[in-house]
């Protein structure tokens, strides 16, 4: 999980398919990128704001009552206890940061849970930039108080109706706009998927995950490192930060995604969004429409790093139900007092269902990385538990 080079390659997966009228904004993006990860001015600057503003770092906390219930020790990464409640707020601040050094004056982004759309209309108020945000209506009939959070911190949001008025859509509503728009906007994509330089730079923003979790389990665990790492996967953002933490170690990798998503499982190698990656589709090459009770997870393909690892066997991709997810988030508050979004919730069910078999035998270590808060899922999980 290191710089995949000029290519944007992971292996046999990723690259730049865009329209020509998009090569120079991503080329400049990735000069934009390099020059300022190389900056320890710019690194420090982003320190400082993810400590002060967004609350880094966050705690790895052990599950005491649902290790006993298990069988194995259970320790949960909470990016839920940051500001916006999710992991998102660490790559948008990144990408805001970036935006307004190469003097964009607005983002657009795509959403589809809503928490990288509320962490970028954050961003965007925080920093003075404008912001506008698609999102499917499908998602936005579901996730209403995202939708006026994003709304009252000044963000345009734009409902989407076309396919399944969900994220895949929202994705390429965002495009489109950033074609005719890229001179002055940035577009802040939410997860480690996009054209090359999008899954490179996402990780790299994410990666303070696992570095933090990293750190916190060798003081936490007598062997410093637990048996097996778990994040949920969709785009997979959370996933790979995590992950990137842990892939030099003998830790397990292991992303859940969802069944009706489940690309690595399901998808064959396919163009989605400007990047090649596994990708759900018929045998005529048509995108199939994902399902996911998750907004956030429901999307026909996986980031290009994900593909990889998964090809490599570095990675084990598995899924859970939305029936297995709902389940993980009711055991979760009951046991620990902690309600988890439904994204997390599939990472959460795969241990739950795991535990005390040849998968996760008794006595295991494992970290999950709790990506973000269950409020947002409330209306959702009152008609649902």
């Amino acid at each position: 999980m290191s710089d995949p080079g000029p290519s944007g390659r992971f292996g046999r997966f990723g690259g730049r398919y865009v329209p020509e009228t998009l090569i120079t904004a991503c080329e400049e993006l990735e000069e934009a990128f390099r020059d300022a990860w190389d900056d320890p001015a710019f690194r420090a600057a982003l320190s400082q704001t993810l400590e002060l503003y967004a609350g880094r770092p966050t705690p790895v906390t052990p599950a005491l009552r649902l290790s006993a219930d298990l069988g194995v020790t259970l320790l949960l990464k909470r990016e839920d206890l940051t500001h916006t409640g999710s992991h998102k707020i660490n790559n948008v601040l990144g990408q805001a940061l970036l935006a307004r050094r190469m003097g964009k004056t607005r983002l657009l982004a795509e959403t589809g849970a809503g928490q990288h759309g509320v962490a970028t209309a954050t961003a965007g108020a925080l920093l003075g930039l404008g912001v506008t945000v698609f999102m499917g209506e499908r998602d936005m009939e579901r996730q209403q108080l995202n939708v006026f959070r994003m709304r009252l911190l000044g963000a345009e949001v734009v409902g989407v109706s076309g396919g399944s008025r969900t994220l895949k859509d929202a994705c390429s509503e965002a495009l489109r706009h950033w074609v005719a728009a890229a001179d002055d906007a940035h577009y802040c994509i939410g997860s480690v998927m996009g054209p090359h330089p999008y899954p490179w730079m996402v990780r790299e923003f994410q990666r303070v995950v696992g570095e933090e979790a990293r750190g916190q389990c060798a003081s936490l665990l007598p062997r410093a490192v637990p048996d097996v790492v778990v994040a949920c996967v969709g785009g997979g953002s959370n996933a790979a930060g995590t992950f990137a933490g842990f892939v030099d170690t003998p830790a397990r990798l292991v992303g859940v995604e969802p069944a009706g998503g489940a690309a690595v499982a399901g998808g064959e190698p396919g163009v989605l969004h400007g990047f090649h990656s596994y990708v759900l589709q018929d045998e005529d090459g048509q995108i199939q429409e994902a399902h996911s009770i998750s907004a956030g997870l429901d999307y026909p393909g996986v980031g290009p790093e994900h593909a990889h690892l998964a090809d490599t066997g570095r990675a084990t991709y598995v899924s859970v139900t939305d029936d297995e997810a709902v389940a993980a988030v009711a055991r979760l508050a009951r046991t620990e007092g902690i309600l988890p979004a439904l994204e997390s919730a599939h990472a959460l069910a795969w241990v739950l269902k795991a535990a005390g078999t040849p998968d996760l035998p008794a006595g295991s270590t494992v970290l999950v990385t709790l990506s973000g808060r269950g409020d947002k899922d409330a209306d959702q999980l009152a008609r649902l538990i």
